[in-house]
This record gives structure tokens, C-alpha cells and sequence, in this order.
């Protein structure tokens, strides 16, 4: 107790505890608002469902955070104006939906490889949104890393195309059994 007292006490340590969580608050919208607006998608589950999670609750305590513990009034001004800003898109998109879309897409068949570059795939993919089934899509997919992939439409008359090879490996990330 007393060191937490300690630390809150010297505006040094409490600037700097500030700035980490507001770094760590920016990464997590920079990478929501990727994976739900662009081509990007996070494959983890853990990182997507901590990246959602942390924009849901992480927007109002970083709110009350810097406005409680921003001492001048032009930084806590610009401190809780990106906060705030972030809380409103929450209300207007709802936070439900933003909760069902916490579901990683994962790989249930790979359909094609490309033959130059191993990391190109086109995949058949399903999300799951809980009581409401699955969410399914075939797309051509690029892994930048096993976390994270940019995922396109899949090119018309693919069957034609020398750099694709048919695979139709069943991959079954979610785990369905088959009757």
C-alpha cells in the first residue's frame, strides 16, 4: 500500500506510468481499428481478444486516468480529448458488436498455395460469434507473421493461374467434428 502511495506521490514516476499506459492504450486502437476497418486481420485469438477487450474497457479508464492524474490543463485537455473521442466511436458502433466480432478467423481448409511465395495461401476461413453460428469467407490470405495477415478477394478463374497450386488441405483450426 505504502509503495503504491510512494509512486503516486512522485510526479516523475507518475508522468512516466502515464505515458506507458497511454503508448500501450495507442497501440491496441491503432491495432483495432486495423483489423476492423482495413484488409489486416489479427489471426491470434489472444492478441485480437486483448486488443477488443482493452479498447472496450481500457478507453474509459484511460479516460478517468488522465484526467484525474494530468496535473497542467492543456495536457490533460489533449490527455482526454483521443480518449474521449475513441469512447463515442464505442457508443455509436455499439458495444455488442464490437464484442461479437472478437472471433479470430480461422483456417478450416487451404485450398491453394502459391508456388513461388509459401507464405500466399487461399484459405476457407470461419469466425466464430458464439450463439450466432459462424461468420464463413474464402479469401487469399498473406501471413506477415503466424499473429497477424492482410487477407484479399480470391482472383477470378484461379484454377487457370501457374502460380497457384491445389492443395485442399483440411486444416480445421476450430476444432469442428464432422458428422
Amino acid at each position: 500500500m505504502f509503495l503504491l502511495y510512494d509512486i503516486l506521490k512522485d510526479n516523475k514516476d507518475l508522468t512516466r506510468i502515464t505515458k506507458i499506459l497511454n503508448i500501450i492504450y495507442g497501440f491496441t486502437v491503432i491495432l483495432f481499428l486495423l483489423d476492423s476497418l482495413t484488409n489486416f486481420d489479427i489471426k491470434s485469438q489472444g492478441i485480437k481478444s486483448f486488443v477488443y477487450f482493452e479498447f472496450l474497457i481500457g478507453t474509459p479508464l484511460i479516460l478517468i486516468w488522465n484526467f484525474l492524474v494530468i496535473k497542467t490543463k492543456t495536457k490533460r485537455i489533449t490527455g482526454t480529448i483521443f480518449p474521449l473521442v475513441i469512447l463515442i466511436l464505442i457508443f455509436v458502433l455499439g458495444s455488442n458488436k464490437i464484442l461479437f466480432s472478437t472471433g479470430a478467423w480461422r483456417t478450416q481448409t487451404i485450398l491453394y498455395k502459391n508456388a513461388n511465395l509459401s507464405f500466399k495461401t487461399v484459405e476457407f476461413q470461419m469466425q466464430d460469434i458464439s450463439a450466432l453460428g459462424y461468420h464463413k469467407r474464402t479469401v487469399e490470405v498473406f501471413y506477415l507473421t503466424p499473429f497477424f495477415m492482410i487477407t484479399t478477394e480470391v482472383p477470378i478463374n484461379i484454377d487457370k493461374k501457374v502460380e497457384w497450386v491445389k492443395v485442399d488441405k483440411n486444416v480445421n483450426e476450430l476444432g469442428i467434428k464432422s458428422p
